[in-house]
């Protein structure tokens, strides 16, 4: 059954009949589907649109369908338009002709604006909540590894900070996000039930009522708007994609601490594969995969803005291919932090390897700087004597720790024994602002 076709002289092509169809995609929606027709008769028995017998039997036969697809006893298939007509079709299979006034004062304009709002909104929560276990597991692997380690600008070694400072980098990049996505649900909160098609309908209906059934904070205030807006889908996306970013970077930087040229990190075997010809390969195929789903997440936004580019109000049939992409968006971003969780969780910390590394490419040079700008050296003038230093030591094979009180005096007499001090790494980590690398 077709929920239209009375002003057609003639059936649908069998070939435009499988190419209109987004049943297989839509289906997902079947349970918001419900829930949102359940509301809506509800508000049409409380608003005498509807009897009370009509609406319960109505009610009664949702019920049971979506009990009989809960059991598996009712699968999702057939030549059916999509996922409204599958359900009003079996409806009225069921229950007769009262099933009939299932679409009563509603489009299905405004029906499927309101499915993936609410599917949005769920989904959103669940994104939410694994961006929390990351941040809990980014935390916790944090606070077990404060040893100090080179931090890197330009990929080159620059300065001391502690591998707990650097991972809770992360954890503000994807607080960040966990805000975004927040905000973006608490701006989507609106029903568009009611709409209908574009400009609502002659029925006395209960906006509020149907609002409140389906726990959004108000309608639309605008019935065109309500079912052609697709604004939060994007929104929503678009944090999918900056969290996504984040976790690239992070997992950029798991693969590179992972090899031998780094080994400051072992990446479990849980979440590393092999090669199927080179025995003593260790790949982080877990990261390399987050990385490379990155740029997935990314085309699904694009493809979502340039559908919607340029088209007029309201609803149009372009709009139908909102769903896959989000879907596809909101699937691999879930899957993809639940992975990450796993492998910062599982993670081993090469402490010694980390504090090793500091030693060589001179990362207290600034430090050093700092020390003679404190003595009433100007900065520009700290910063030349420094890289003067940095020269002898490289001629020398030594660390500027490592060079004697005169040798140092030997490029300016300002510096004293407290020097050391300075350029012991784990003593100027305890110094002024430094000491927040340690928290």
């Amino acid at each position: 059954m077709k929920l239209w076709g009375g002003r057609f002289r003639k059936g649908e092509n069998k070939l435009m009949e499988s190419f209109n169809s987004s049943l297989a995609i839509d289906k997902r929606l079947v349970y918001e589907d419900i829930t949102g027709s359940l509301s809506h008769i509800k508000m049409l028995i409380a608003s005498e649109i509807l009897t009370e017998l009509e609406g319960n039997k109505i009610i009664e036969g949702l019920n049971s369908i979506l009990s009989d697809i809960e059991n598996n006893d009712l699968l999702i298939k057939g030549d059916y338009e999509d996922i409204h007509s599958f359900i009003e079709t079996n409806l009225i299979e069921r229950i007769g002709e009262t099933g009939k006034k299932l679409h009563t004062a509603r489009s299905r304009n405004d029906q499927i604006a309101v499915d993936i709002r609410l599917y949005a909104k769920k989904k959103s929560t669940e994104v939410i909540e694994a961006v929390e276990l990351l941040q809990n597991n980014l935390k916790k692997k944090a606070d077990e590894n404060a040893a100090i380690m080179p931090g890197y600008t330009h990929l080159q070694r620059a300065q001391v900070v502690t591998f707990k400072h650097h991972l809770m980098a992360y954890f503000q990049m994807v607080d960040r996000d966990k805000k975004r996505l927040e905000n973006a649900v608490a701006l989507m909160d609106e029903s568009p039930l009611g709409c209908g098609a574009l400009a609502g309908t002659t029925h006395n209906i209960n906006r509020d009522f149907t609002a409140k059934a389906l726990g959004f904070k108000k309608p639309v205030n605008n019935f065109l708007d309500g079912v052609s807006d697709r604004d939060y889908l994007l929104e929503l996306m678009s944090c999918f994609s900056i969290l996504m970013m984040h976790l690239s970077r992070l997992s950029e930087e798991l693969i590179l601490w992972s090899t031998q040229e780094f080994n400051f990190i072992e990446i479990d075997d849980a979440y590393s594969t092999g090669s199927s010809i080179m025995p003593q390969k260790r790949n982080p195929d877990s990261a390399e995969l987050i990385r490379g789903k990155t740029g997935r997440v990314y085309g699904d936004l694009f493809s979502l803005l340039t559908t919607m580019k340029g088209l007029p109000l309201a609803y149009n049939k372009d709009m139908q291919e909102d769903k896959e992409p989000f879907f596809d968006s909101i699937d691999t971003t879930l899957s993809c932090l639940e992975v990450m969780a796993s492998i910062i969780d599982t993670l081993e910390v090469n402490k010694e390897v980390m504090g090793k590394s500091v030693k060589n490419g001179f990362l207290n040079a600034t430090d050093l700087a700092d020390y003679l700008v404190k003595k009433g050296v100007y900065f520009r003038d700290a910063h030349s004597i420094v890289g003067s230093i940095v020269i002898f030591c490289e001629d020398n094979e030594k660390s500027i720790e490592e060079l004697s009180l005169e040798e140092l005096k030997s490029f300016s007499s300002v510096i004293k024994e407290d020097i050391y001090e300075y350029l012991d790494y784990q003593k100027s980590m305890n110094k002024g602002i430094k000491k927040t690398l340690l928290k």
